[in-house]
Protein backbone atom coordinates (compact mmCIF):
# COMPACT_ATOMS: atom_id res chain seq x y z
CA UNK A 1 0.00 0.00 0.00
CA UNK A 2 3.01 2.27 0.23
CA UNK A 3 2.82 3.32 -3.42
CA UNK A 4 -0.93 3.97 -3.25
CA UNK A 5 -0.72 6.13 -0.14
CA UNK A 6 2.22 8.11 -1.46
CA UNK A 7 0.13 9.28 -4.44
CA UNK A 8 -2.18 11.08 -2.08
CA UNK A 9 0.62 12.68 -0.09
CA UNK A 10 2.15 14.25 -3.21
CA UNK A 11 -0.25 16.25 -5.33
CA UNK A 12 -1.09 19.92 -5.39
CA UNK A 13 -1.46 22.58 -2.71
CA UNK A 14 -1.22 21.29 0.82
CA UNK A 15 -0.54 17.72 -0.36
CA UNK A 16 -4.13 17.20 -1.56
CA UNK A 17 -4.87 15.66 -4.95
CA UNK A 18 -7.67 16.90 -7.12
CA UNK A 19 -10.77 14.70 -6.79
CA UNK A 20 -11.02 14.52 -10.59
CA UNK A 21 -7.45 13.22 -10.82
CA UNK A 22 -8.16 10.56 -8.22
CA UNK A 23 -11.35 9.51 -10.02
CA UNK A 24 -9.50 9.22 -13.33
CA UNK A 25 -6.79 7.07 -11.72
CA UNK A 26 -9.44 4.80 -10.20
CA UNK A 27 -11.22 4.51 -13.57
CA UNK A 28 -7.95 3.54 -15.26
CA UNK A 29 -7.19 0.96 -12.58
CA UNK A 30 -10.70 -0.52 -12.92
CA UNK A 31 -10.36 -0.67 -16.71
CA UNK A 32 -7.01 -2.46 -16.42
CA UNK A 33 -8.44 -4.94 -13.89
CA UNK A 34 -11.44 -5.61 -16.14
CA UNK A 35 -9.20 -6.20 -19.17
CA UNK A 36 -7.04 -8.60 -17.16
CA UNK A 37 -10.09 -10.49 -15.94
CA UNK A 38 -11.51 -10.70 -19.47
CA UNK A 39 -8.24 -12.07 -20.81
CA UNK A 40 -7.94 -14.60 -17.97
CA UNK A 41 -11.51 -15.88 -18.37
CA UNK A 42 -11.19 -16.08 -22.15
CA UNK A 43 -7.90 -17.96 -21.83
CA UNK A 44 -9.33 -20.43 -19.31
CA UNK A 45 -12.50 -21.15 -21.27
CA UNK A 46 -10.83 -21.45 -24.67
CA UNK A 47 -8.00 -23.61 -23.30
CA UNK A 48 -10.48 -26.02 -21.72
CA UNK A 49 -12.56 -26.12 -24.91
CA UNK A 50 -9.77 -26.43 -27.47
CA UNK A 51 -6.77 -28.16 -25.93
CA UNK A 52 -7.32 -31.89 -25.45
CA UNK A 53 -3.86 -32.86 -24.36
CA UNK A 54 -1.32 -30.10 -23.72
CA UNK A 55 2.01 -30.52 -25.42
CA UNK A 56 4.96 -28.49 -26.56
CA UNK A 57 3.05 -26.89 -29.46
CA UNK A 58 -0.46 -26.47 -30.79
CA UNK A 59 -1.57 -28.38 -33.84
CA UNK A 60 -3.46 -26.68 -36.66
CA UNK A 61 -6.95 -27.62 -35.40
CA UNK A 62 -6.14 -26.37 -31.88
CA UNK A 63 -4.88 -23.06 -33.29
CA UNK A 64 -8.07 -22.62 -35.33
CA UNK A 65 -10.24 -23.57 -32.36
CA UNK A 66 -8.46 -21.08 -30.07
CA UNK A 67 -8.75 -18.28 -32.64
CA UNK A 68 -12.46 -18.93 -33.24
CA UNK A 69 -13.16 -19.33 -29.52
CA UNK A 70 -11.46 -16.04 -28.70
CA UNK A 71 -13.32 -14.26 -31.51
CA UNK A 72 -16.67 -15.60 -30.30
CA UNK A 73 -15.85 -14.76 -26.69
CA UNK A 74 -14.92 -11.18 -27.61
CA UNK A 75 -18.04 -10.79 -29.78
CA UNK A 76 -20.22 -11.99 -26.90
CA UNK A 77 -18.39 -9.72 -24.44
CA UNK A 78 -18.86 -6.71 -26.72
CA UNK A 79 -22.56 -7.47 -27.23
CA UNK A 80 -23.16 -7.73 -23.50
CA UNK A 81 -21.12 -4.59 -22.82
CA UNK A 82 -23.08 -2.57 -25.38
CA UNK A 83 -26.41 -3.77 -23.95
CA UNK A 84 -25.25 -3.02 -20.40
CA UNK A 85 -24.02 0.47 -21.32
CA UNK A 86 -27.25 1.18 -23.19
CA UNK A 87 -29.27 0.19 -20.15
CA UNK A 88 -27.11 2.36 -17.90
CA UNK A 89 -27.70 5.33 -20.21
CA UNK A 90 -31.46 4.76 -20.11
CA UNK A 91 -31.43 4.50 -16.32
CA UNK A 92 -29.35 7.68 -15.99
CA UNK A 93 -31.66 9.62 -18.30
CA UNK A 94 -34.64 8.76 -16.08
CA UNK A 95 -33.05 10.47 -13.09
Amino acid sequence: MDGFGSDFSKGGAGGKMDTGTIMEQVKVQIAVANAQELLQRMTDKCFKKCIGKPGSCLDNSEQKCIAMCMDRYMDAWNTVSRAYNSRLQRERSRI
